[in-house]
């Protein structure tokens, strides 16, 4: 069964076995997360949500994304700040999708 989740600002496609990166989230690696903000369960919505359905995963660990550079200038001003950020997330397989 499919579904479509809300976490961490943004939506995702699922079903049982996907595997997601996803903003990072507050379980220990190994531990089973559920997902509760469902907004679509095997072709059936909600308005917002779905009520009733369940979607659950497991946290296969946490991480960095590589890392990016941010460039600010001001042209003409000779102000220059470069600064670096790595963004964290986990990594999650989904297990049960239930309606």
């Amino acid at each position: 069964m499919k579904a479509v989740i809300e976490t961490g600002g943004k939506q995702y496609y699922v079903e049982e076995g996907t595997v997601l990166y996803v903003e990072k989230l507050d379980a220990g690696e190994g531990k089973t997360i559920n997902f509760d903000k469902i907004l679509m369960v095997g072709g059936k919505s909600g308005m917002p949500y779905v009520d009733g359905a369940k979607v659950e995963g497991k946290v296969l660990k946490h991480g960095k994304a590589k890392k990016i550079t941010v460039f600010k200038y001001r042209p003409k001003k000779k102000y220059r700040r470069t600064q670096g950020h790595r963004q964290p997330y986990t990594k999650v397989e989904i297990t049960k999708v239930s309606a």
